[in-house]
């Protein structure tokens, strides 16, 4: 026992019955000698030397000579004050080091804080030099997940090209990133290889038919939204609650669409011609015109009209009137099977 090799931890747990013994044996008898322990009546031999350790690393036994080969008791009050110092001095430093981060804090929280509250709730984008500054500026703040969903079938490839950047720069941080489109976009060649490279980086990208709306969500707490009658311009929304109505009608389209399919299959173009053709049906039904349902399609207006009159032709309909009536008598029960181009450049 020359060299102390203290292993017991918790130097303010419960003495033993052991460790209780020899204190008071060394506080009869002044010192012990660490050579030689004493006998402790029902205490074995190893029982008295683990006992020795723990008094020790309690503080209760203190060496006492120059040789430190003798120990002696100390009083309880001074063993603790010994042990608890250290740990007392490690609060006040780690205190000190909470109050100093908080004086460098406080004043970034609060202006901050001060900033945002200052931003308007609604926020108007008048063209598209002022949407593509905004739109940088939310992309490179975002921290968690961006939404996206852009009606209209392909996009411009001046667009994708613009949008490039600012969606690798999403994804190289790690943020999530959903987008849908609309089935025609399948079909336009740059949007579908725009979405190969952005899914080669982890993005999630779904189609649906039509009825939904040109929006983008940062972290859930900024809306932007297409003006109505204003394709160039956009809002900014803030308002936690439009937000999250806006959020929650994204994640129901998200769970109706499908996985953007980077090569399509004789069937998945067929799957995804009788979903476009029962789309337009439905918007016959409801008599929307040629230019509206060529809009929510996501198509050109001679594409539409070349998807109506096969489908008047197939159903034998001598016109638009006759058409109706006859989809109203039919609907739910028409299939088609032969793919048409869904080019919106036609």
């Amino acid at each position: 026992m020359d060299k102390m090799d203290i292993q017991h931890n918790q130097p303010l747990s419960r003495l033993s019955g052991a460790e209780k013994a020899l204190y008071t044996f060394a506080v009869e008898h002044a010192d012990i000698s660490l050579d030689e322990l004493p006998r402790i009546d029902g205490v074995g031999d190893e029982d008295v030397t683990a006992a020795f350790r723990g008094l020790v690393e309690r503080r209760l036994l203190l060496p006492v000579g120059a040789e430190k080969r003798r120990y002696a008791a100390a009083a309880p009050d001074a063993a603790m004050e010994a042990l608890i110092h250290p740990v007392i001095q490690q609060a006040r430093r780690a205190q000190d080091a909470a109050d100093r981060l908080r004086r460098e804090l406080v004043p970034v929280y609060e202006s901050a804080l001060e900033r945002r509250l200052r931003q308007p709730i609604f926020e108007e984008l008048p063209d598209v030099a002022s949407v593509r500054r905004a739109l940088d500026r939310f992309a490179a703040e975002a921290q968690h997940e961006v939404l996206t969903s852009q009606p209209g079938g392909g996009r411009k490839e001046e667009v994708l090209r613009e949008a490039m950047d600012r969606t690798e720069g999403i994804l190289k941080r790690g943020v999530r990133m959903r987008t849908l489109y609309q089935h025609t976009a399948q079909y336009h060649p740059n949007t579908t290889a725009y979405v190969e490279i952005v899914s080669g980086l982890g993005a999630e990208v779904r189609t649906l038919g039509e009825g939904f709306m040109r929006m983008l969500a940062f972290d859930g707490e900024i809306v932007v939204i297409e003006q109505k009658g204003n394709p160039e311009a956009a809002l900014v929304v803030r308002a936690p609650s439009v937000v999250s109505f806006a959020v929650a009608a994204f994640e129901l389209m998200w769970l109706q669409a499908d996985p953007f399919p980077l090569n399509l299959s004789r069937a998945q173009t067929i799957q995804v011609s009788d979903k476009t053709k029962e789309d337009i049906i439905r918007l016959l039904v409801q008599g929307e015109s040629d230019k509206v349902i060529a809009r929510r399609m996501g198509m050109t207006v001679r594409t539409c009209q070349r998807h109506i009159a096969k489908i008047m032709e197939r159903i034998g309909a001598r016109s638009r009137v006759h058409a109706g009536y006859l989809l109203r008598e039919h609907e739910g029960n028409l299939r088609f099977s032969d793919g048409l181009d869904y080019s919106a450049n036609d």
